[in-house]
């Protein structure tokens, strides 16, 4: 199973850092193994993985909704679910599968992440913060939660605060993101521009 915690892993960075190409083949070999070790949860959740790839939400939740069905404890399916709900602009509710994937499963930094994230996007940054710092709790070298993290310190205007989590992630991310350091150099530029005005 293990070997799935880092397919499912790796698919989740590729998405985040917009490699769709390498996330269709990685999601490809996972429902490829699943296949042959019969794993009808994980079958599930790949399909899922390929249904979200197509940004076919409501078939993707479908197939969330069957991984769940065969392991209750799943709290990627949860997490996944939840993000399709969000794509679908159902919001409030997509709250309850964040909370349950951290429930089912509460040493996933992901869910911590991806419901902090959600949290920041609709203004409630204090508790998107304190959903990074338990994602941060749990993978410290997680570089997109650091710039995460750094966005809800922003728009708490703690702008030198959000400058060394923006280092830290830039830090912290492997040499051929070469473009997200750049768009994270942008963004601090835009708040200390925010620091030289006061």
């Amino acid at each position: 199973m293990n070997e799935f915690k880092n397919l499912r892993k790796s698919i989740d960075e590729a998405i985040t850092y917009g490699r769709f190409e390498l996330a269709a083949r990685l999601t490809q070999e996972g429902l490829r193994q699943a296949s042959q070790q019969e794993l009808l949860g994980e079958i599930e959740y790949f399909r899922g993985q390929v249904e979200i790839l197509r940004e076919n939400y409501y078939e993707a939740i479908k197939h969330f909704d069957q991984a769940i069905k065969y392991n209750p404890y799943d709290g990627a399916a949860f997490n996944d679910r939840a993000l399709c709900m969000v794509e679908l602009g159902i919001i409030n509710e997509a709250f309850y599968y964040f909370d349950k994937g951290i429930e089912v499963e509460p040493d996933y930094a992901t869910v911590y992440h991806n419901k902090g994230w959600l949290l920041n996007q609709i203004g409630r940054h204090q508790e998107a913060i304190e959903c990074f710092r338990r994602a941060l709790d749990i993978e410290p070298e997680r570089a997109v939660t650091y710039e995460n993290l750094a966005n809800a310190l922003a728009n708490l205007s703690d702008y030198q605060a959000a400058l060394g989590y923006y280092q830290k992630a830039i830090n912290l991310l492997k040499a051929d993101y070469s473009d997200i350091k750049k768009q994270i150099t942008a963004q601090m530029k835009l708040v200390e521009a925010k620091i030289n005005r006061y």
